[in-house]
């Protein structure tokens, strides 16, 4: 009987796997699970010289002295004294406090508790956290190891590589090596510095999130934000909400602006403002560029040039604006402007429409080209290219170089026009005022004479070689022409085929109207 109850206990436990190398396996396993969901929180003490009590002192406390070492969850803790709360699982740190976790985290401080069941340190006086390159000075810190959290509330330091942030308050994970600074917030590089009262940094990836008032200075430019990052390692700026940058009289505002310090490099994007204070012009568009090293501008997309320099502003549209700069690092500086394509532009005493113009500041000189047409007040100038010379950035002269005509209205209610038409002209300005007139080659003349209350009495049709006319207050003073050819007719006797020059257009109908008819290109009707 005995045996058979043997045999019948073996096979049970055969059926049941007890006994088994796999069922072996099982059960260690299960221990194993079992012990890691049960993990050690405990305090544990490695180490002290001293251990003693005192009832009266600190009755909960094991008061400990001389190389006082603790461990707990991973972490190494060293002091030169302290008192050690076995019930409460925590303990308070005096004297040389240091806290290692891993190779990477250690914590310095003078003084510190820890709560070993929340796992949280606070430390106080001259602390010091270090995370690999980073490195957080303070007076005040709690360190949250159940979600790697460092807190400072009475000011803080944090040195990242070159940079280093400064705040009255601030966070940072030594896991994901993302920080929150506010109130005071200062950031310092070699090549930069950041004031604002909110800022996120990305340790790892060296890169500032800009999310309140803040301004940033690099060199010579300036930048003021509320919205966006700075690679504070590669020196490159993405802004948003109307960030403005400023650089030597000059500044760039749109609704997003791209900045690369290293480079001299800087994009807008919508709503663009490029503003040059120093020589009073302004340019505006939907995207825009400028390259501080080689002084290279552009701006496209609804593009509006416009120069104030002369009280009245003069508004000039194209689909593309380029500024080009030479000898940018010489005392013999200049610039050229590239207008193109449908150049439309408007000041009150002043229009003009073209396929394209070129400013050039070595020779203060203003081209315009294909199709150019410019009117003043009641006249009409016409060519195949157009040449205005500025002088203090007031009108000195102007050339028209083939077919060039010039009509004169003489009232909007009549169908009465002075025309010359030539092969060139020339005008010449004081203050800004037509002084003479010249026309050379091929010269045509068809003018009105006046008399009384501005009424034409008499039409003169005339062919010469040149044309010089002398003006003051806008009014004619002289005419000079060499041997020349012509009839005068009386007003009712003007022959159809002489009223008129040929090639006479009068193109009122392109003419821009105001500042914001400029962006309405109108053809030629041919």
């Amino acid at each position: 009987m005995k045996r058979l109850a043997f045999f019948l206990t073996i096979v049970i436990m055969v059926l049941l796997g007890f006994g088994s190398a796999d069922a072996q396996k099982n059960r260690n396993r299960k221990r194993s699970v079992r012990k890691a969901r049960v993990q050690d929180k405990r305090v544990y003490l490695v180490h002290a010289d001293v251990l003693h009590f005192d009832q009266f002192k600190n009755p909960d406390a094991t008061i400990l002295n001389g190389k006082v070492h603790f461990t707990h969850v991973g972490a190494r803790l060293y002091c030169d004294s302290a008192y050690f709360y076995e019930v409460s699982n925590s303990f308070e740190a005096f004297g040389h406090v240091k806290m290692y976790q891993g190779d990477t985290l250690s914590l310095f401080s003078d003084y510190a508790y820890y709560d070993g069941n929340e796992q949280l340190a606070r430390a106080r006086y001259n602390v010091i956290l270090k995370n690999r390159k980073t490195t957080l000075y303070t007076d005040s810190l709690d360190f949250d190891r159940l979600y790697d959290n460092a807190y400072f509330f009475e000011g803080g330091k944090m040195v990242d590589g070159n940079t280093t942030l400064t705040s009255d308050w601030g966070e940072y994970n030594t896991k994901t090596k993302m920080s929150v600074f506010n109130y005071d917030v200062k950031m310092k590089s070699p090549k930069f510095y950041l004031t604002t009262d909110t800022l996120y940094y990305d340790n790892a990836n060296s890169m500032a999130h800009i999310v309140g008032p803040s301004n940033i200075t690099s060199g010579k430019s300036h930048i003021y934000s509320e919205q966006g990052y700075y690679d504070t390692k590669n020196e490159q700026a993405w802004l948003m909400e109307r960030s403005v940058l400023n650089n030597e009289g000059k500044s760039l505002v749109g609704d997003s602006v791209y900045y690369d310090s290293k480079q001299g490099i800087s994009q807008a994007f919508r709503n663009v403002i490029y503003v040059d204070s120093v020589n009073k012009n302004k340019l505006t568009g939907n995207y825009g560029e400028y390259y501080e090293n080689t002084g290279f501008a552009l701006c496209t997309d609804s593009a509006v040039a416009i120069d104030y320099s002369q009280g009245d502003s003069l508004y000039m549209h194209a689909d593309t604006f380029k500024v080009v700069t030479f000898n940018i690092e010489t005392d013999s500086v200049y610039r050229k402007i590239h207008a193109f394509h449908k150049v439309r532009a408007y000041r009150t005493d002043v229009q003009a429409v073209c396929d394209s113009l070129v400013y050039n500041s070595l020779d203060s000189c203003m081209t315009m080209y294909k199709d150019p047409i410019v009117w003043n007040n009641n006249q009409q100038i016409v060519g195949n290219e157009i040449q205005v010379f500025m002088k203090d950035s007031v009108i000195d002269r102007a050339h028209i170089i083939g077919d060039a005509f010039s009509i004169q209205q003489l009232r909007s209610d009549t169908s009465c026009y002075n025309q010359v038409s030539s092969k060139e002209m020339l005008a010449f300005f004081v203050n800004g005022e037509i002084s003479e007139a010249q026309a050379k080659d091929n010269v045509l003349i068809g003018y009105y004479f006046e008399e009384g209350d501005s009424l034409p009495i008499i039409y003169n049709h005339q062919e010469t070689t040149e044309l010089k006319m002398y003006l003051k207050d806008r009014k004619l003073q002289k005419v000079w022409t060499p041997k020349s050819s012509g009839t005068w007719y009386p007003m009712n006797q003007i022959p159809a085929d002489k009223k008129f020059l040929p090639r006479f257009m009068w193109y009122d109908y392109i003419r821009p109207l105001n500042r914001y008819d400029i962006f309405v290109w109108r053809e030629k009707k041919r």
